[in-house]
């Protein structure tokens, strides 16, 4: 048995000093004992943890036994105690020759008191931790000495940055094995916040009714891939969405913070955007400093409002997803995250070290990390993504999932795709011509379809709803307005004027 920590493990020799003498890693035994010692003498100890204890908490690996086997008695509603506990160490050599039995009851014996267990239990678990520290420390400096050419010293530090991050959040790498009670609990919970809310929504608000009517939000842990060819409104959809999720007001709706990466816009031209569509100004008139001075006054004012909302931007260009996933980690340990936005995915460079063999191979990796930092962070991760050619060859422009761009990982990995698609746009470029053939008859009726699809489709677009793993597919019709690059929520028919 491993004894208490303040007792020397070598006599020290002559000639030899304390800075010579073995190492040994953070450990309080008596802590472990005294604690393990109230459990079997009071179960409902375990009700009372803060922090959930586990097995390789303990540092003499017999406690860690000894725990884990009350744990499932425990959870199994039965009796842990000094007699139920033997059974399972009958045959077992690691308690020498004092036996498991008057181990046990040794334990039980040493209490002083019960109500002290949680005290104990805190103490066992932050010896494990500065544990961890050690262990974290020692790989550091040994990868640090023994430099592979294959992994260059930033992989280091960003793994690095992992293990304290997953240390720090999770006391792991891993959640490990969940009971379905535990799962079923937290199920019960995120609809319980979903009832309150008067969207009746279970996770990140995008600010388009209609658009959370089909998803109840951005999910924690949802790769959300919003895609589109060029023009479409990506960016901009992308950025009202993020910008609402960290200064929304309505009411059940908490702001979150948002990271928002861009690698293609500046952060000024997103600041740009943002800007117009809050202070409703056209952007173009913004960039140009075409102002009048009522103008100028509520571009100050809608600045004011919005300065202080938890956002964040990266403009870093070719960004590689290792780094992104430590700028996000370090965002979440200082101010908390809510969502990450990354415009777009295909600018996204493959983690540090790795050497994808084609392009395909990498944008597989890419999308595999992506859903990987949504699931570590717990947060949404909405990833744009631009869409192959194919869409401009058809007749019907509407984008479907095989058009994403150089992966199908893309569609695999994410729990979530969605498309934006504006007619207008392509009814703009496509005005009917007479052709040598045509009457004027024909040729007039043809161009009047074509008008009113124009006018029905001028200052509409459609959300694509075409990949949901928990929900829905479907459609989700919204405004847009160019010149503030903003999607809205369309007026019902109900909610216009008389005569509209």
């Amino acid at each position: 048995m491993s004894e208490n920590s303040s007792d020397p493990i070598i006599a020290t020799l002559p000639g030899i000093t304390a800075s010579h003498q073995p190492r040994s890693l953070p450990q309080n035994i008596q802590a472990e004992q005294s604690f393990l010692g109230a459990l079997l003498l009071d179960n409902s100890v375990m009700d009372g943890l803060e922090i959930p204890l586990r097995a390789e908490h303990f540092h003499d690996p017999v406690h860690g036994q000894i725990y884990e086997a009350a744990a499932r008695l425990i959870g199994r509603g039965q009796l842990a105690n000094p007699v139920t506990l033997k059974a399972f160490f009958a045959n077992s050599t690691a308690f020498g020759d004092e036996g498991a039995d008057a181990y046990l009851g040794d334990l039980v014996d040493g209490v002083i008191s019960v109500s002290d267990a949680p005290n104990y239990a805190d103490v066992v678990h932050e010896a494990y931790l500065r544990r961890e520290l050690v262990r974290i420390s020692d790989q550091v400096t040994h990868d640090a000495q023994n430099p592979d050419l294959e992994r260059p010293a930033m992989t280091q530090i960003e793994a690095a940055e992992q293990y304290l991050f997953s240390l720090a959040e999770t006391d792991s790498s891993d959640n490990g094995l969940r009971s379905f009670e535990m799962i079923l609990g937290e199920t019960v919970r995120m609809a319980e916040l979903a009832a309150k809310n008067d969207g009746h929504l279970s996770g990140v608000s995008t600010g388009l009714t209609s658009l959370n009517n089909l998803l109840g939000g951005l999910q924690k842990s949802d790769l959300i891939i919003l895609a589109g060819r060029p023009a479409m409104g990506k960016t901009a959809l992308a950025t009202n969405i993020a910008f609402h999720a960290a200064s929304t007001t309505r009411t059940g709706e908490e702001p979150v913070p948002v990271a928002f990466f861009s690698c293609e816009m500046s952060a000024e031209q997103l600041g740009t955007r943002i800007l117009a569509e809050r202070s409703e100004i056209d952007s173009e008139a913004i960039r140009r400093g075409n102002l009048s001075s009522a103008e100028f006054m509520g571009l100050v004012e809608a600045s004011d409002q919005i300065a202080k909302a938890p956002f964040y931007i990266d403009d870093t260009p070719a960004l590689s997803v290792s780094q992104l996933a430590s700028r996000a980690r370090r965002l979440k340990r200082t101010t908390g995250l809510g969502l990450i936005v990354i415009d777009y995915l295909q600018l996204l460079q493959a983690q540090l070290g790795s050497r994808p063999e084609n392009r395909v191979q990498e944008i597989s990796n890419i999308s595999r990390s992506l859903k990987a930092i949504a699931k570590e962070l717990d947060v949404p991760v909405l990833a744009l993504s631009q869409l192959s050619r194919a869409v401009e060859q058809r007749e019907d422009k509407h984008p479907n999932l095989a058009d994403l761009r150089e992966s199908g990982s893309i569609e695999q990995d994410a729990d979530v795709v969605m498309f934006v698609y504006r007619e207008e746009y392509y009814l703009n470029k496509s005005e009917p011509v007479q052709k040598e053939t045509e009457t004027e008859e024909k040729f007039n009726l043809r161009y009047q379809l074509w008008q009113e699809r124009l006018e029905k489709s001028n200052g509409t677009a459609e959300i694509i709803i075409a990949k949901q793993r928990h929900g829905p597919v479907g459609i989700a019709n919204v405004s847009f307005e160019g010149r503030l690059t903003k999607f809205s929520d369309l007026a019902s028919p109900d909610s216009l004027p008389d005569n509209f």
